[in-house]
């Protein structure tokens, strides 16, 4: 039961997913089918429908803000009486493991590149500020990928403080799914982006949750705006099953794949696998790690077992 005074508490306003959606006002749909089947996730369904009522809003949002940031750094520069390198809008994307953040993330830079005022939108993901495979079996830590100790969050850190300074070019390692591992000599380049895109599990944990205590900046601090995509646990847990039932199916038959030894095994044991993998990793880095940090975020999508958005929540300025 709700205590009095309990509501002014909570940080954020809730949207129904109608609420939410009115607030898409004029702003037109500029993706075909085409190109949202090319956006979409393996085994993750994303309508027309759902662009257009979470998505599209969402994309009006930040564009007000981008927008409004533009005009704080405007009058922040007036005032000290000179100009700065201009800094990209920074948005991060957290939550668990199969949570959707990719689909979502590519359909963000897929909307906000067709903004007038920020056509260039990068998009990178933190999995290639994990440490090399070699390296983390080389430290005991390849049953904790995707644990705050798996990344190599100096490197991760000075790529942000880079991007925020202005500078003219920014490079970040590339990571392969197919191999699981950091591709040697091979990196993102970021030119001067309007906006940058970062999504990953680890994005909105704060110094404790890094095992650094005495860290006085953490990534979040780079943010200009942080989503955080929330799922039910068994929903998260089925979605990563069927995922690796069906990456079983494709791109796992690459003699390349970290997993193509998933091949040799029935349905039923790469079941068990997938089970397994879930509940000793997962879903212990989900409840230690990634959950915990959902309040930290700016909006919270909420979605229901068949991936679409139900709620969404705005944090309160």
């Amino acid at each position: 039961m709700e205590t009095p005074g309990e509501a002014e508490l909570d940080p954020y306003v809730d949207f129904t997913r109608e609420e939410w959606s009115r607030l898409r006002a004029s702003t037109p749909l500029s993706l075909a089918e085409d190109d949202l089947a090319a956006l979409r996730g393996l085994g993750e369904p994303m309508p027309m429908l759902e662009v257009e009522e979470v998505y599209l809003p969402l994309s009006r949002l930040l564009n007000l803000r981008v927008a409004a940031t533009r005009e704080l750094h405007s009058v922040t520069e007036t005032f000290l009486g000179h100009l700065h390198a201009g800094a990209p809008y920074v948005i991060g994307i957290a939550g668990s493991v199969a949570a959707g953040k990719s689909t979502i993330a590519r359909m963000l830079q897929a909307l906000l590149a067709r903004w007038p005022d920020h056509p260039r939108v990068d998009l990178v993901t933190t999995d290639g500020f994990l440490f090399p495979n070699a390296t983390l079996e080389a430290r005991g830590l390849m049953a904790r990928k995707g644990f705050p100790e798996s990344y190599d969050v100096r490197a991760l850190m000075r790529f942000l403080s880079e991007l925020k300074a202005g500078s003219p070019k920014v490079r970040a390692p590339r990571y392969s799914h197919l191999t699981y591992d950091v591709v040697d000599d091979e990196e993102i380049l970021l030119a001067a982006p309007d906006i940058v895109i970062l999504e990953g599990v680890n994005v909105l944990q704060t110094p404790s949750r890094r095992g650094r205590v005495e860290a006085s900046v953490v990534v979040s601090d780079f943010f200009d705006f942080s989503i955080y995509v929330d799922a039910a646990e068994a929903d998260l847990e089925r979605w990563y099953i069927d995922r690796l039932l069906l990456l079983r199916q494709t791109s796992l038959h690459d003699p390349r794949s970290y997993f193509n030894f998933l091949t040799q095994y029935s349905e039923d044991a790469t079941r068990d696998f997938a089970q397994s993998v879930w509940n000793q990793v997962n879903l212990v880095n989900l409840r230690e790690n990634i959950a915990p940090t959902r309040g930290r975020a700016h909006l919270v999508l909420e979605k229901g077992s068949d991936h679409a958005v139900g709620r969404v929540r705005l944090r309160k300025l």
